[in-house]
């Protein structure tokens, strides 16, 4: 019977749910990729070596970079670095000798290859061509997660964890920590202070990243330090 009234007459069937259907062919990350791609071949041609290093924040990129500062001829090295807001760190590193620029993401938690592009034109204008580079260092945007998505189009990918924040978060972000080709224990001096348990922080990593070096480093100390400047050199 219909519903509306009494009638008598049948109900009418209901008219089928109009659809939809949204083609989904492209990869989300493809456009990224693209330009990522055309990075890598830039950097290849120059001859010069790009490492992306991405951590939480607070886990000691920017000292990291100063302490390499001292250490390496800063003639043949630059720095993109990004954040959200402020470029106080690209400033301590121009304060180090460095040449650096700053890419102030905004809303964005990653650096994407067209951010690097913007980078390597900031530098430019600096008069820094790759050609005259050996590395190039990308400090990406504090964050365990986002960043790890993104070619930047690097040579070397390299997760630091810091004493600090205990050793079980290579297992909580396993994802940023099994693409990266190098390892670093950061705050290295701290460790006993702050009762890191450096067996099961190389067992989490192992666990996830097989395939990772694993180095302990310090800032202050300057432990390690040479350790990684011949694994960036190779």
């Amino acid at each position: 019977m219909c519903r509306d009234c009494s009638c008598g007459q049948p109900a009418p069937e209901p008219l089928p749910e109009p659809t939809r259907q949204l083609p989904l062919h492209t990869a989300l990350l493809q456009r990224n990729d693209a330009q990522a791609a055309g990075l890598r071949q830039r950097f290849q041609a120059a001859g010069v070596t790009v490492v992306n290093l991405l951590s939480s924040p607070g886990a000691g990129k920017t000292a990291l970079l100063e302490a390499l500062a001292q250490r390496l001829d800063s003639s043949g090295l630059a720095v993109i670095v990004g954040d959200l807001a402020t470029d106080n760190d690209a400033r301590r590193l121009q304060a180090a000798g460095l040449a650096a620029v700053q890419i102030t993401t905004g809303q964005a938690c990653h650096l994407e290859a067209p951010m690097v592009a913007e980078g390597l034109h900031r530098l430019q204008h600096q008069g820094i061509s790759l050609e005259q580079l050996e590395l190039l260092l990308i400090e990406n945007v504090g964050n365990l997660v986002c960043p790890g998505a993104y070619d930047l189009g690097e040579s070397l990918r390299v997760v630091l964890l810091s004493t600090t924040e205990g050793e079980d978060k290579p297992l909580k972000y396993a994802p940023i920590f099994h693409g990266a080709d190098l390892v670093l224990i950061t705050k290295s001096d701290l460790a006993e202070a702050v009762g890191f348990d450096r067996a099961a922080a190389h067992a989490a990593i192992a666990r996830v990243a097989p395939h990772a070096r694993v180095l302990e480093t310090s800032a202050r100390s300057g432990a390690g330090l040479d350790a990684l400047i011949n694994a960036l050199a190779r």
